[in-house]
């Protein structure tokens, strides 16, 4: 089917990871739907903090700023021991200066952080259509056939694609006839926003993220833009506190205040519960919490579905391109899903008993560099090559060689016309890294194909008489060369969402043959 009559994506589902996959396919000029049975966005108090590696994401599909404007920025994760109300080891984020140009997280409500994303949707084309409720689908042929109830009445679309982020009651994961399997947690968690000075009248020096551990009650303190949200867990079978019971819990923990007033609070189950398939036919995949549900300690929850966000879309793209056969489609289960499984659900699950000391509790990674590393989800490395050799935590002590699988560290490099970064040189195709010394004329390949970039790497810069100046990159003092950890003249393959798909000793054709044993199909050339 040519460009020019390609079916839409159906996204069925405008939450933050419906908003995300829709910006992402957005980014790589992919038509979509995106469906959501509401009249307006939600405004129900939800998720607060957003880590690194979302941030990074948010980056790639050009959103990222305005998010950024919205938010408070923080560089510290504190720890509390609520029993003697003394500071344990912080989580310091300005670890990561040489791994990331995102070196901190990010506080920011879900009802808020929604609209910024739907904003920058329509800046790219898209829109959100509310009040479209999916009653069915149909794979029919090639494409997918939906049934959706709108305004003017049940109306029918047609879709190469569904994607479900229609949450933890998906109606797709119940057509697919997809098993939910794990545990919903005795204990609910109770989220309060007040309004109280702990700055000036009554100051307290908190940090904006901070973890109070105790084995009676723990607490988790979020400084919001314009509040202080708490949360805490609600004993199982106990009623939700009215507002003044509320207000006393928070004084608990904080001590008297001159005034607090309280703006919102939420009651909610918590899940650690995967689907045990997330496609079908290659044509409809589940996404989000459609996916996992997945208890939100440590800010695990809405993040680890905006991994799903970054690893899809580009999928999608390269196969309706005809850049790739549609076996492409299939790393994107086989990657994520034992993420949620054993990665984020489990570490939630460690956290939770950490904050409580329980048994079971999260261990220290190998360092402040590498707990940093783990929290802020850029330790997540994924099972590119299909042989179960994945991971979340980094225990190295120091940042190790990469690897097939992880997240490409990202750092800044200078081109001819400034300064580019590793991350944007793959932020719209494959990107061919080789390290090398261009003083040595090396042989890297010219870049005449959309989908795969050619760059040498070195702490030389091209002489114009080099025939490299188009394609090479500074690298002072080897900074990013030493981070890699790689040995001279090796390539380094990176995708489009910014994970490593294989490093090799350079040689002739070498990347190309990279991309075509992940794509199953040639390298395309640019037509003139």
């Amino acid at each position: 089917m040519s460009p020019d009559h390609q079916l839409p994506v159906a996204i069925v589902g405008a939450g933050p990871i419906g908003l995300t996959t829709a910006l992402g396919l957005a980014h790589y000029g992919v038509p979509f739907v995106l469906l959501d049975e509401d009249a307006t966005l939600s405004s129900d108090t939800k998720a607060g903090t957003t880590l690194t590696r979302t941030l990074e994401i948010w980056n790639r599909y050009g959103c990222v700023e305005e998010i950024l404007a919205a938010a408070l920025r923080i560089d510290e994760i504190g720890d509390i021991d609520r029993a003697t109300n003394t500071p344990r080891a912080s989580v310091q984020l300005a670890e990561l200066v040489n791994d990331t140009q995102f070196p901190f997280v990010i506080n920011l409500p879900q009802q808020h952080m929604e609209p910024i994303l739907a904003a920058a949707l329509e800046r790219a084309g898209g829109s959100v259509l509310t009040e479209h409720r999916l009653e069915s689908f149909e794979i029919v042929d090639d494409h997918v056939v939906l049934t959706v109830e709108t305004p003017l009445g049940v109306q029918q679309i047609e879709a190469s694609h569904l994607l479900a982020c229609d949450g933890g009651r998906s109606k797709v994961r119940d057509a697919l006839g997809a098993t939910v399997s794990g545990e919903t947690l005795p204990e609910r968690y109770m989220l309060i926003d007040v309004v109280v000075d702990l700055d000036v009248s009554n100051a307290r020096d908190y940090p904006y993220l901070a973890y109070f551990a105790d084995r009676s009650e723990w607490m988790v303190l979020i400084r919001q833009p314009d509040c202080w949200r708490f949360l805490f867990p609600l004993a199982q079978g106990a009623e939700q506190p009215g507002a003044e019971d509320m207000l006393v819990k928070v004084k608990q923990f904080i001590g008297e205040v001159d005034r607090i007033e309280l703006v919102g609070s939420v009651v909610y189950n918590v899940h650690h519960r995967v689907a045990d398939h997330w496609s079908a036919d290659r044509k409809v995949f589940l996404m989000g919490d459609a996916a996992h549900l997945i208890t939100p300690m440590w800010a695990l929850g809405l993040n680890t579905g905006a991994l799903d966000a970054s690893n899809l879309p580009w999928r999608l793209a390269w196969v309706l391109r005809g850049w790739a056969e549609p076996s492409l489609l299939d790393g994107y289960e086989q990657e994520q899903r034992p993420v949620a499984i054993n990665g984020s659900g489990e570490m939630a699950e460690a956290a939770r008993k950490y904050m409580s000391h329980q048994r079971g509790a999260v261990t220290a990674a190998g360092s402040d560099w590498a707990t940093a590393y783990t929290r802020t989800l850029l330790g997540v490395r994924l099972d590119v090559d299909g042989e179960g050799d994945w991971s979340m935590v980094m225990t190295s002590a120091e940042p190790p060689a990469v690897r097939a699988g992880d997240r490409a560290p990202d750092l800044a490099l200078h081109g001819p016309l400034g300064r580019e970064t590793i991350h944007g040189l793959c932020r719209e195709s494959f990107a061919a890294l080789y390290f090398t010394d261009v003083r040595r004329r090396p042989e890297i390949p010219v870049n005449d194909s959309p989908a795969l970039k050619h760059y040498a790497i070195s702490r030389w810069d091209a002489p114009l008489d080099s025939g490299l100046r188009d394609r090479s990159l500074f690298d002072p003092g080897s900074i990013a060369t030493s981070r890699y950890g790689v040995p001279a003249e090796t390539v380094v393959l990176v995708r489009p969402d910014g994970h490593i798909a294989a490093v090799a000793p350079m040689g002739p054709g070498v990347a190309e043959e990279l991309y075509t044993g992940i794509t199953g199909r040639p390298v395309p050339r640019e037509v003139d």
